[in-house]
């Protein structure tokens, strides 16, 4: 919270507009400001669109049809030509913004702020691009929560004391995210090339802003403004803890569960309500359209009911037999836990234990509210189980959290409301980890620690948020130490590799030095063998071990010449020559081999006399002394210890085809990767998930590490650009990052909106 003493002006009492006009004195600190931020967007939306192509390429390349592969390559000529309105109208709109900020105009109406009466009118391409605000606005938001905070103090303080409308602060997330869909509203590009330009943009600027807010603090401190000031949080409201014994719970029906700061309130809370609202009016239309038939054919809860039935059952008759399912679930745990909880299932179940507590005469049916929150609630099950993100295993562990959960939406419908409502956090969190950490092994452990959890929920959830709460943090701590071990593993995979990578070098230099040696006249094999395969490995030694240009390294690469020269015919005098120095050159083989290792001192002996055999053989022009010598050379310890790279090395050296365009893209593209960028990767009918964790500026290697921080894999550039044309390679889409519940929340809205009539354009959805 801002202290008071902390303050160079005392707090404003009038609201007047010439009471918020900035200070002059602090108008060249706020031109600072002004200048840090324009400079940082600008960079930051030349990034954006300096990736515009190459994605719309890649697009164009895995195209569904021929006209939709035409769209991504015209909007690829149309962004480059619209390119300068757009970045102009942005810079445009921000400035304005600080205008008005300077000049104490109230801020713009928010216009993706839509009210829930407004959300079954607004059309689809609508939603969607405020749907792309909210996301990237929260994830700001929920990253930079204490920067935020600070800035917007700091900033009132400038504004008179003033405090900012919601949203109000000029450098804020919303304010920069809302200049860039209103400087793409002139154009006449399409939904799905403004979602793609969305995307770049929150990739390049929206997750870039962290560094940005922390020196405009950082500016604003030493001006001396608040100084002092401490981020607090706000201490979590507790959420509704039981249902009233009469009355069915509507949506609307209890309060919200929600942390914030010392001051106001979380405006992404209220984009979440809009959210909720609207599904809220599409069940509404979907009854009305399709009866008691949900998504894919899937039975509502109140097609279970009687068609006589008039009556509707008590929000405590609905909780006590949920509380009787959850008894049974938890006397039947283990033989539970062995398949997936369907929906269905859970439905039919309920319906049952409610038609018990009835008689024949007198049938009921569940209220249309409740019986929505119940085929809400099913709907998230359903993507749980259809969620391509998350490993089997773990889809079905979670599956058998539906029964409580649904007490949990009952009694407080918070769940859907507030991003940081224990139980919605707890689930995010498992999904999150199951998808991160799934492996087989020692890993298997993460499994099991997801299995104690549903457990605990199933066996000790009585109404009380709080147990969520308490298994949260053990779970995350529970992580933190999983993460904490991948995190070593990989590490000390890279540190491998990098040591690889320098044996790789150093064998390629040595390499290279004996092919000079070996230039000219042909040797016998078994010095051209002994040379190439052992005394590479003895160059590769000497310079790992003295560097490369040592009296040592040198002396080696001479021996090496010395070596090939006596391999080939000499005079007279060269004979004389090869006489005079064969037994120093002997003894520094010796050295050599010893250094190397591998060689017993009969092996060694060995070597030396074939090695002195094919000399005097070669001198006195009788080959055929040479070829029955066929020395035992171990295998080189070196080419074992570089494996696969080794071989990639020499992959590299062959000759490829010409790139196409296309490949060229592609290898733009990776370029520029940043490492821990996740990739799935097709192996016949198996599909693998790996991360980029390092790159060979030696051998152009890319190295993959699998879930565990192991290394799995390791690519060609160009081998990897052929698997990305091939569409055996792809990157995973950062958007798949979103928490479990938002994901599922999104896609049960466009489902709804496609199915009830809403949508003017299908989409992909989770049923």
């Amino acid at each position: 919270m801002m202290d008071e003493r902390d303050s160079p002006l005392p707090p404003s009492t009038h609201g007047t507009l010439a009471s918020r006009v900035i200070q002059p004195r602090f108008s060249e600190l706020v031109q600072r400001c002004r200048k840090r931020v324009m400079n940082a967007l600008a960079e930051h939306l030349t990034a954006t669109f300096g990736q515009v192509d190459d994605t719309l390429f890649e697009c164009a390349e895995k195209a569904e049809n021929n006209q939709v592969q035409t769209l991504f390559f015209d909007s690829m000529r149309d962004i480059r030509r619209l390119r300068p309105l757009i970045e102009r109208t942005y810079h445009q709109q921000i400035a304005r913004q600080f205008s008005d900020f300077l000049q104490g105009k109230p801020s713009a109406t928010n216009d993706d702020a839509l009210e829930a009466d407004d959300l079954r009118l607004v059309q689809n391409e609508d939603y969607e691009e405020t749907l792309q605000i909210i996301n990237m606005v929260s994830r700001v938001k929920a990253r930079c929560a204490q920067s935020l905070f600070a800035l917007d103090r700091r900033l009132a303080l400038l504004n008179n004391g003033q405090k900012l409308d919601e949203d109000g602060n000029p450098f804020g997330p919303h304010a920069i995210a809302q200049a860039f869909r209103e400087a793409l509203q002139p154009t006449p590009l399409p939904l799905r090339i403004r979602i793609i330009l969305y995307m770049l943009f929150d990739r390049h600027l929206m997750q870039n802003l962290d560094g940005l807010y922390e020196a405009l603090n950082r500016e604003l401190i030493e001006a001396g403004i608040l100084p002092n000031m401490t981020y607090q949080a706000q201490p979590r409201v507790e959420a509704t803890r039981a249902v009233p014994a009469s009355g069915a719970p509507s949506f609307a029906s209890s309060p919200d569960a929600r942390s914030g700061y010392s001051e106001g309130h979380d405006p992404s809370a209220e984009q979440a309500e809009r959210l909720f609202d609207g599904l809220t009016r599409l069940f509404i239309a979907l009854r009305k359209r399709e009866g008691t038939t949900l998504l894919g054919g899937r039975r509502s809860i109140a097609s279970y009911a009687p068609p006589t039935a008039t009556r509707t059952f008590e929000a405590r008759e609905l909780l006590e037999a949920l509380n009787q399912l959850q008894k049974q679930a938890a006397e039947d745990f283990a033989r539970r836990m062995q398949r997936p909880q369907q929906v269905d299932g859970v439905k039919a179940d309920l319906h049952r234990q409610l038609e018990s507590r009835g008689a024949a005469a007198d049938p009921r049916r569940i209220s249309d509210q409740e019986a929505d929150v119940i085929d809400l609630v099913g709907m998230l099950f359903d993507f749980i189980l259809d969620d391509a993100d998350l490993p089997d295993t773990c889809k079905t562990a979670l599956s058998h959290l539906h029964t409580p959960y649904l007490r949990v939406a009952m009694q407080d419908k918070a769940l859907f409301t507030q991003y940081n409502h224990p139980a919605r956090l707890l689930l995010n969190a498992m999904a999150r980890a199951g998808g991160l950490y799934d492996a087989e092994g020692e890993e298997r452990e993460l499994l099991a620690k997801i299995q104690w959890v549903v457990e605990r929920v199933i066996q000790g959830f009585t109404g009380d948020l709080a147990l969520f709460e308490t298994l949260l943090d053990e779970f995350n701590e529970f992580v933190a130490t999983l993460r904490h071990r991948v995190e070593l593993r990989e590490k000390r995979s890279i540190e491998a590799a990098k040591g690889r990578d320098r044996l790789l070098d150093a064998r390629q230099r040595a390499g290279a030095a004996i092919a000079e040696a070996l230039r000219g006249p042909s040797l016998p094999k078994i010095l051209q063998d002994f040379l190439e395969l052992t005394w590479t490995d003895v160059l590769v030694f000497v310079q790992l071990r003295h560097g490369e240009g040592s009296a040592e390294w040198n002396r080696s690469l001479e021996l090496a010449e010395q070596l090939a020269w006596s391999g080939r015919p000499q005079d007279a005098d060269g004979i004389e020559e090869l006489h005079r120095v064969r037994a120093g050159m002997l003894d520094e083989v010796r050295k050599g081999l010893e250094l190397l290792g591998g060689y017993h001192e009969d092996g060694i002996a060995r070597l030396l006399r074939d090695i002195v055999a094919s000399q005097d053989a070669v001198q006195a022009k009788r080959p055929e002394r040479v070829e029955p010598l066929a020395p035992s050379l171990i295998e080189s310890p070196l080419a074992n210890m570089l494996g696969e790279d080794a071989v990639l090395l020499a992959d590299r050296r062959a000759a490829r085809p010409p790139r196409t365009p296309r490949l060229e893209a592609l290898i733009r593209q990776l370029q520029t990767l940043e490492f821990g960028t996740w990739f799935d990767f097709v192996e016949g009918t198996q599909r693998r998930r790996l991360k980029l964790s390092w790159f060979s500026p030696t051998t152009n290697n890319y190295m993959f590490v699998d879930q565990l921080g192991q290394r799995a894999a390791t690519r060609l550039l160009e081998d990897l650009a052929e698997e990305m044309d091939r569409g055996l390679a792809r990157i995973v889409i950062e958007e798949r990052s979103l928490p479990l519940v938002d994901r599922a929340m999104n896609a049960i809205y466009r489902a709804l909106q496609r199915v009830s009539g809403r949508s003017t354009h299908p989409g992909n959805d989770h049923g």
